[in-house]
């Protein structure tokens, strides 16, 4: 008697789907919308107090890449004029 490979019932298949996939992807888009639900809008005091510290996040962050850069110029000639 030859033993043939059994596969999985499809019941298991979609009860594993519900349970990993579809249940958590649910959970996540009901908690989110209940999340944008509860955020306010900022007043415009707010968001004008944000925009400019993300500015000046961006204006700091770029200046150290800048001088960075201009202090890595010299160093990367010194070291490819003596190869």
């Amino acid at each position: 008697h030859e033993a043939t490979p059994t596969m999985a019932p499809k019941d298991d298949d979609e009860t594993f789907l519900a349970q990993n996939v579809t249940s958590p992807a649910l959970q996540f888009f009901k908690d989110s919308k209940m999340l944008v639900r509860k955020c306010a809008k900022p007043d415009k005091n707010e968001f004008t107090k944000i925009a400019m510290a993300t500015g000046a996040g961006f204006l700091v962050m770029g200046f150290i890449g800048f001088f960075v850069k201009l202090m890595f110029i010299p160093i990367n000639n010194i070291i490819v004029s003596n190869l």
